[in-house]
């Protein structure tokens, strides 16, 4: 159980739901942003000073059925109550990243000869890549290991082959990176967790407004210097064990995209 995360987390859903969206009325005096922390308590079926010390990080590991009630009463999504239910320590957080890609996938990549694609772990960090993404976003070989890392080249890396939606893809990043419940267990997740929020302001902001987000499918657009602009959906499939994920870029038939993807295949 995390305690400290347990806190933040719901004060911040609770100074997301609106009186009205839980049924109360407004009133005229009311300061607090959202749900007061006795209307939270009162919805959820549980005291007051119960609820208090659950934010102030001091309660007990709460059961099953408080989290389950207080993520209806916080109108939380399916990967936000998972999260809550990890935190509050009902979920067990793995922690064990290994640093070698599964053989399968592996193998995987190299049968992808039309659509480029990569292996990457919770932190972001690119383990694996075929010769289509190379020749979609050059060669992550040709950087130092540690600028192989999407999250890097989103705070304050080269821009030279971001998307030119780079910072909505940096804030889904961040919510995915959250909503893995690695942290701060993970030291890895831990580590540029640290060096991100103590180097970019932008970073700090996301992190700490805890969104809680697994990213499975989302759209980029890309400015290639010799095929063009592309528009290409971003398949996020996890793997087992590991914390593996193989990213997979598509771009649909008939399309100028997919007509420039099958350009990059002469590149690859």
């Amino acid at each position: 159980m995390n305690r400290r995360e347990l806190g933040g987390f719901l004060r911040s859903r609770r100074e997301r739901v609106t009186p009205e969206e839980a049924g109360l009325a407004r009133g005229v005096r009311r300061q607090t942003p959202g749900l007061r922390r006795e209307e939270v308590a009162l919805l959820a079926g549980i005291s007051v000073d119960y609820y208090v010390r659950l934010e102030q990080g001091r309660g007990p590991q709460p059961s099953r059925q408080v989290l389950a009630a207080l993520a209806r009463t916080l109108r939380l999504t399916g990967d936000e109550q998972d999260y809550l239910l990890r935190v509050g320590g009902q979920l067990p957080v793995r922690t064990d990243q290994s640093p070698e890609v599964p053989a399968n996938a592996l193998r995987l990549l190299d049968r992808l000869d039309e659509a480029p694609a990569m292996v990457v772990n919770a932190c972001w960090d690119l383990l694996a890549w075929n010769r289509m993404l190379v020749a979609l976003i050059g060669d992550p070989a040709a950087r130092p290991g540690k600028e192989r890392n999407t999250l890097r080249w989103l705070f304050g890396g080269s821009r030279g082959h971001l998307p030119d939606n780079h910072a909505e893809l940096g804030r889904q990043a961040v919510a995915d990176l959250r909503a893995a419940g690695r942290y701060p267990d993970d030291p890895q997740v831990r580590r540029i967790v640290e060096e991100l929020t103590a180097s970019s302001p932008r970073f700090a902001e996301l992190w700490a407004a805890r969104e809680i987000e697994v990213q499975r499918t989302v759209t980029k657009r890309m400015v290639h210097p010799e095929v063009g602009e592309i528009d290409l959906d971003c398949e996020i499939l996890s793997l087992p064990g590991g914390g593996h994920r193989l990213i997979l870029y598509t771009a649909a038939p008939g399309t100028t995209s997919r007509h420039a993807l099958d350009r990059l295949r002469a590149f690859a």
